[in-house]
């Protein structure tokens, strides 16, 4: 038996001021279509933003559905919308930001599991990462190098 250590690596800032001018305006951008979202039934709003390497910058937010909770994450939204508009456009960074109707979101809220397989897919068929910037309506704010560093011992197709 080996054990191995899982290690991942990120950066925190303590606010927007402290990001690059490009991370901050995706960040912005994030909170622009997490103000568009549709979740009636959660009150817990998701805005992400796609920065592509063409300098298009593509927006999702969670859409709810009365049959909840078969609504679709900001993430999915934006990164599919991505694929479909740009399809040969590889994915620079996703911003990503959660508020609640409920209380003040003020620690930084990842993608979801479904959120961070799709995501994955999308770096390793681009063969270069995509760094991840995740944050709450306030506070810190999260940057990763890598969607990978998120899901350590990813499913891809390579296992099919």
């Amino acid at each position: 038996m080996k054990k191995i250590d899982v290690t991942t690596k990120a950066t925190v800032f303590d606010n927007v001021s402290q990001l690059s001018t490009e991370d901050a305006f995706l960040i912005q951008k994030a909170i622009e279509a997490r103000q568009k979202a549709y979740a009636p039934y959660s009150k817990f709003n998701v805005g992400a933003a796609v920065l592509l390497d063409n300098g298009q910058v593509v927006l999702g937010n969670n859409q709810e559905s009365a049959a909840y909770p078969s609504g679709m994450c900001a993430e999915r939204v934006a990164i599919w919308k991505a694929g479909s508009e740009y399809p040969n456009m590889k994915v620079l960074k996703i911003a990503i930001t959660a508020a609640s109707e409920n209380s003040t979101v003020d620690k930084p809220v990842g993608p979801c599991g479904a959120c961070r397989q799709t995501l994955s897919e999308y770096e390793i068929n681009q063969k270069q990462p995509i760094e991840i910037l995740f944050t709450g309506e306030v506070g810190q704010i999260v940057k990763t190098e890598s969607l990978l560093s998120l899901l350590p011992f990813s499913f891809d197709s390579s296992y099919l």
